[in-house]
């Protein structure tokens, strides 16, 4: 159920773009008529309606995220804040003036923020953030957890830049189908990868000693 949450955003922002793209007439009248007073001057053209609409759409599941595990008493992961000060600033920047460029910039900067956070993490305060999120779920050598680290961080670093070449080579739309099936698609395959090669170095467990 959480990972469904997690990627409701992505899938919601898929949905609709892709709706708006087969409906532009509809998306250009309904997005003039709802969003002109955040628009610069007030029209939603049919070309650039999808986006716009979509864009939106994942502010507001970004924000309702939020809402709820702040409602729930949960805590809120700090990736996720950074998520939604991105989304909100380079989406908004996107519906103001009709330019799809800033939100397509948002996962690339989020991928980036993790690489960097993991990175920073260790060289300035020599703290492990993979090992302290999981160091009590898996038992693994103080070299794997610095190698799983350094994967992390090359891999997030990739990542942001791929994005980025798909967004300005391809077509908007094709970039939105790399964005949930490509991006994530990699995402399972490179964590898939990451499990099949901790499994060989994962510690077992010292067997508890028998109560007399």
């Amino acid at each position: 159920m959480k990972l469904l949450l997690d990627f409701l955003p992505i899938i919601l922002f898929f949905g609709t773009f892709k709706y708006a793209e087969a409906n532009k007439a509809w998306a250009s009248a309904f997005a003039t008529q709802h969003l002109g007073g955040i628009v610069a001057g007030g029209v939603v053209g049919p070309q650039e309606a999808p986006v716009l609409l979509a864009t939106v759409v994942v502010i507001v599941a970004t924000l309702a995220q939020v809402l709820s595990l702040k409602l729930r008493g949960r805590k809120v992961d700090l990736m996720l804040w950074v998520s939604l000060a991105l989304v909100v600033v380079l989406g908004g920047m996107t519906v103001w003036f009709h330019s799809e460029t800033f939100i397509k910039w948002k996962p690339s900067a989020l991928y980036w923020a993790m690489g960097l956070a993991l990175w920073i993490s260790q060289v300035a305060f020599g703290k492990n953030l993979l090992r302290a999120l999981l160091g009590e779920q898996l038992k693994l050598p103080t070299p794997v957890w610095q190698r799983l680290n350094l994967a992390w961080i090359a891999f997030f670093a990739l990542m942001g830049v791929l994005n980025l070449w798909v967004a300005f080579t391809f077509s908007t739309d094709a970039w939105v189908n790399f964005k949930l099936f490509g991006a994530l698609g990699l995402m399972l395959a490179f964590t898939v990868a990451q499990g099949l090669y901790l499994s060989r170095h994962l510690q077992e467990e010292p067997p508890a000693e028998s109560q007399r």
